[in-house]
This record gives C-alpha cells, sequence and structure tokens, in this order.
C-alpha cells in the first residue's frame, strides 16, 4: 500500500533517505509550457540539500540540448548532464551497446530530437523531418517507396507529421532487409500537455508493430535498458535513489522494477483510484498530491 505523504515529518522523513532523485517531467515538473505550482522552491530545496537531480524523460521530440533550454526558460536549474531523454538513450544504446555499423543508417519515424541525438553519436539518418517523407503521395501510387539496402534499424517515437509513406517505407525496409532492426523511443499511449491528454510516442509506433508484426526493442520507461544506462552513468545506490513520476505504467514500474523506491505525484496522467484498484500495473512506494509540497519544507 503506497504511503501518502502529508505532514512536514512525513516529507522530510521520506526525502532524507535519498541522495538521488529521479524526475519525470510532463506531469511532474510542468504541464505543456507552464511550471506546476511550487515546482521552483522545492527544486532549489532539494538543490540546497545536495541531492543529486536527474530529469528522466520519454519525450524524444527533443534532444538533451533542446530540453536544457526549455529548463533555462522555465527557470529551473539544469544542465545537459542531468538530462536522460528517450531520444539520447536510443541513440547511446544503438552506437555503444548495439555497436551499429557505420556503413548502415537508421530511418527515423519521429521528430528533430531524434535526429540530433543520432548526429551526436556519429549514426546516420534518414526520414525524419526530412521534406520528402513529410508529405502526402497520391492514392495507390507507390514510386516513392523504395529499396534502401543501407538502413540497418528504424527508429519509432512521437511524429507528428506521420503518413503513409513513413509507415510504408519503414515496413518496406523491416520487410526487405535482412537483420533490420526495429527500435521505439517508449510506448506511451498517451501524454499530458495543456490542459488535456493527448497521443504519444506508443500512438504514432503502433503502426508499425501492427503492419510488419515485429516485437521492437524498447528503450525508454519503463524497459530495464534506460534505467541501466542511468545506473552506470552515474554510478547510483539504489537503496538511495528515488524515483518521482506521475504514469504508473511508465514512471512508478520503472522505478519498482529496478528496485528502487517510487514517489508518485497527483499533477499528470493517473490518479490515486488508478492505484488502489485491484490489478493495477503498479503501486508507488509514496505518494504526494503535487511535488510542490515539498516546498513548504524550505521556510524551516
Amino acid at each position: 500500500m503506497a504511503q501518502t505523504l502529508t505532514s512536514k515529518q512525513d516529507l522530510k522523513a521520506t526525502i532524507d533517505q535519498f541522495d538521488t532523485l529521479l524526475f519525470d517531467c510532463d506531469g511532474v515538473i510542468w504541464e505543456g509550457d507552464e511550471v506546476l505550482p511550487g515546482v521552483h522552491k522545492t527544486m532549489q530545496y532539494f538543490r540546497k540539500l545536495g541531492k543529486k537531480i536527474i530529469f528522466v524523460t520519454n519525450n524524444a521530440t527533443k534532444s538533451r540540448a533542446e530540453n536544457k533550454k526549455k529548463f533555462d526558460k522555465m527557470g529551473i536549474e539544469c544542465t545537459v548532464d542531468e538530462i536522460f531523454s528517450s531520444a539520447y538513450a536510443s541513440a547511446a544504446y544503438l552506437k555503444n551497446i548495439l555497436k551499429f555499423p557505420s556503413d548502415k543508417k537508421v530511418y527515423v519515424i519521429g521528430e528533430k530530437g531524434i535526429e540530433d541525438e543520432l548526429d551526436s553519436v556519429g549514426i546516420r539518418r534518414s526520414g525524419g523531418t526530412n521534406p520528402d517523407d513529410n508529405r502526402f503521395v497520391d492514392l495507390m501510387d507507390f514510386s516513392a517507396i523504395t529499396p534502401d539496402p543501407e538502413v540497418g534499424a528504424i527508429l519509432c517515437g512521437l511524429d507528428m507529421h506521420l503518413n503513409y509513406l513513413k509507415i510504408a517505407r519503414a515496413f518496406r525496409y523491416l520487410r526487405e532487409n535482412e537483420g533490420c532492426l526495429l527500435v521505439a523511443t517508449n510506448l506511451d499511449s498517451t501524454f499530458p500537455t495543456h490542459g488535456s491528454v493527448y497521443p504519444g510516442g506508443g500512438a504514432t509506433t503502433a503502426p508499425i508493430l501492427f503492419c510488419s508484426d515485429k516485437k521492437p526493442i524498447v528503450i525508454g520507461k519503463p524497459e530495464k535498458a534506460m534505467m541501466d544506462c542511468i545506473l552506470e552513468t552515474n554510478h547510483l545506490d539504489k537503496s538511495r535513489t528515488l524515483m518521482i513520476g506521475d504514469r504508473l505504467d511508465t514512471d512508478i514500474l520503472f522505478g519498482n522494477s529496478s528496485g528502487l523506491k517510487t514517489l508518485m505525484v497527483l499533477t499528470g496522467v493517473n490518479k490515486r483510484a488508478d492505484f488502489e484498484k485491484d490489478g493495477a500495473v503498479a503501486v508507488p512506494t509514496y505518494v504526494v498530491d503535487k511535488l510542490g509540497d515539498f516546498g513548504s519544507l524550505a521556510d524551516e
């Protein structure tokens, strides 16, 4: 059963147990372009305590450098090295774990964040934001869907310009190129922004999964690949690390599956009823109404 933190004593006793705090961003730190109430004060308090802070986001539309600009705009202290996005983790996984061949390239279904991170590790790419891939084709015109034997992997993320041309090209590469990999930055069905919830990276990856009938390598939360990368890069003690998020099926499951304690905030996708019901996908260790609740400790 999750422990609800309401008193200052509970909040302080909890945060004192941990040296490192892993944060989801959407629904925890901000919603869309608005910082959630009390977050500035809370983050300043955590910094003052000397906590190691890492932002873990499945948002693959921005590179770490672009994410840093958003933190700067929001007035939240952050360095590029404190950001672990699924775009960065996917590029690093292809390069360092899978040893992606230099004579092959990645076909991207996604936005500029994926392209920037592939560029940063020296992996060639096609698709993505290329204008030739972001157009409609005439009905029953397949002339643009041609073979490309250099494509060795399809990397899928949230793509707000998804179209039949991209789906068909990716499908053909997977079907015809021997050993072609299917990699997904994440399989989030939705994400919270601008006062509502919208289809996420999993929704724009789904057409490829359906037509190819191929199981993807999934990098982002709640998958182990991303946690292994974070733990190894930062040499963290899991017993002194807390995962903070708003989604049960990504953030909380991500922490629980890796043996971390977890804290759920109720400012995002999931609510209390979602983890209190029978058969909940995950149950957090702790729950608070909002991250900003910890800001009350800064006054003491």
